[in-house]
C-alpha cells in the first residue's frame, strides 16, 4: 500500500525572523540620496535614458560614494591585499573618495586583486573567500546602489535570491504557495561552463 506523504507545513505569511524583511513599499530599500522620487517615478514608467545616458556620472558623484563609504564602514570588513583597514581609510575618507571618483571618471581605476581566505566549512573542508580592498568595496557598492534599482524593476516577483528586502523565508513562502497549488516536482539545475 503506498504511503501518503504529509503536506509540508507552510511558512506563515506574517513570519518575520531576524534578517528577513517584507518591504511594504516597492522602493523603500533604495538609497534616497541617489534615487529621488522623480527618478523612481521614471523607473516605474519604464524610462531608460538616451544614447548618451551614462551611469558612471551617477556612481562617481559625491552622494553615491559617500553612501557607499557609509555602508562599507558599517560592515567593518577585513583589509584587502593593500592591508588598509577601514579605520585607516576613515581617517582620510574625504580625499580617498575624491581620488576614487577622479580615477573612475578618467577610466584609470584598476581594482586590486582579492585577498584569498579559506573559511572552515565542516569536516575539515574549507571554502575559498575573496576579500576585496576597502576602496574597491566602496566602488562596487556605489555601482550596486546606482544599478540595483534599475535591474530590480525587471525581476519577477517570485524571485528572492540576492534581492534587497527579501530572504530565504520569502522563497519558502513561494515554494509553499506552489505546493498548495498542487505542484510536486522540483528541478534544480546548476550550469557550469
Amino acid at each position: 500500500m503506498p504511503q501518503a506523504h504529509p503536506r509540508p507545513a507552510s511558512v506563515p505569511s506574517g513570519a518575520q525572523p531576524a534578517g528577513d524583511t517584507q518591504v511594504p513599499q516597492p522602493w523603500a530599500w533604495v538609497q534616497a540620496a541617489i534615487w529621488t522620487k522623480r527618478l523612481l517615478a521614471a523607473l516605474d514608467n519604464g524610462v531608460t535614458g538616451g544614447r548618451g545616458d551614462s551611469r558612471m556620472d551617477k556612481v562617481t558623484a559625491p552622494r553615491p560614494l559617500a553612501a557607499a563609504w557609509k555602508r562599507v564602514a558599517a560592515h567593518q570588513g577585513a583589509a584587502g591585499v593593500d592591508g588598509i583597514r577601514i579605520t585607516r581609510f576613515q581617517a582620510r575618507a574625504t580625499p580617498y573618495l575624491a581620488a576614487r571618483a577622479r580615477a573612475l571618471r578618467a577610466g584609470r581605476y584598476q581594482p586590486l586583486p582579492a585577498r584569498r581566505v579559506h573559511m572552515p566549512q565542516g569536516q575539515g573542508n574549507t571554502r575559498p573567500l575573496g576579500s576585496s580592498a576597502g576602496k574597491d568595496r566602496i566602488g562596487q557598492t556605489a555601482v550596486q546602489l546606482v544599478l540595483e534599482p534599475i535591474f530590480a524593476r525587471d525581476f519577477l516577483p517570485c524571485t528572492s535570491g540576492f534581492r534587497p528586502g527579501r530572504g530565504c523565508k520569502d522563497a519558502l513562502r513561494e515554494v509553499a504557495r506552489w505546493l498548495q497549488a498542487g505542484y510536486t516536482w522540483v528541478v534544480d539545475v546548476d550550469v557550469e561552463q
